[in-house]
């Protein structure tokens, strides 16, 4: 039977919401499921969101993380970049603490910016032993472009991710953190533990190129999966999402 938690984690003292998915109580493998930058418009009611993917990793055996990044979702604070590789390392603070986790296998899957955050914070923590990265920018626009990074930050203010009126403090430290994370210069630094790259080739949100580009720049071992007619959603790729776990399981590191 497969359990569920409701979790606190506490970032730079701010609240980030989120949940535990496991079946039963042993010593499990962990995913942590690192989703990407808030969208707007209103929610397909029969999208389950990453709880249900979650439940569908929990199933299969893994320890499975969700949580909202601040500024998304229930957590406090406001969107930033550089906060969130925060936010991830209190997650894994936590994670590493737990009773219920298997610290040899502590894999991160990361969408979109998720995805940079992700690399950006295994290229630093040697315990995470793999890295799955969906539809990942090696560049961003909001890092090089002030009019457009002003435009996302009143979207986002007016979408409530940003809750502060003084916040950014600069425009441009909030963009160069942007710079920082998403650089390609990170992923290197994964190996020789494993990495897989996975991308749509309809992606319109985030072009194929920078797939290409980041597994180039990655060592070995890596592998890289291009989804035909995948566009930048690849959360509800069922191609996706299989190989993946397939891939958890073959790389899961056993006693």
């Amino acid at each position: 039977m497969m359990n569920k938690e409701n979790v606190c984690f506490d970032s730079d003292g701010l609240k980030l919401k989120g949940q535990l998915f496991f079946p039963g109580r042993t010593h499990y493998p962990v995913l942590c499921l690192c989703h990407g930058m808030p969208r707007g418009g209103t929610a397909d009611p029969n999208d389950r969101g990453y709880a249900g993917l979650a439940e569908r990793f929990a199933e299969e055996g893994f320890l499975t993380v969700v949580f909202n990044f601040r500024g998304a979702g229930e957590s406090e604070g406001n969107f930033d970049i550089l906060g969130w590789t925060e936010d991830l390392k209190a997650v894994l603070k936590y994670i590493y603490t737990m009773n219920k986790t298997d610290t040899k296998n502590i894999s991160l899957m990361g969408f979109s910016a998720g995805a940079a955050v992700s690399i950006y914070v295994a290229a630093q923590d040697k315990r995470i032993t793999s890295v799955i990265s969906c539809a990942c920018p090696d560049t961003s626009r909001l890092a090089k472009n002030r009019e457009f990074a002003q435009k996302v930050v009143d979207d986002y203010r007016k979408m409530g991710v940003i809750k502060d009126a003084n916040f950014p403090h600069s425009l441009q430290s909030w963009m160069q953190g942007f710079d920082e994370v998403y650089s390609g210069k990170w992923i290197d630094r994964l190996a020789p533990r494993p990495v897989l790259l996975i991308h749509g080739d309809q992606d319109d949100v985030v072009s194929p190129t920078s797939a290409f580009n980041l597994y180039k720049q990655a060592g070995e071992p890596k592998d890289l999966l291009i989804i035909k007619g995948a566009g930048h959603r690849l959360r509800i790729s069922e191609e996706a999402m299989s190989y993946a776990l397939g891939w958890l399981k073959s790389h899961r590191i056993r006693d």
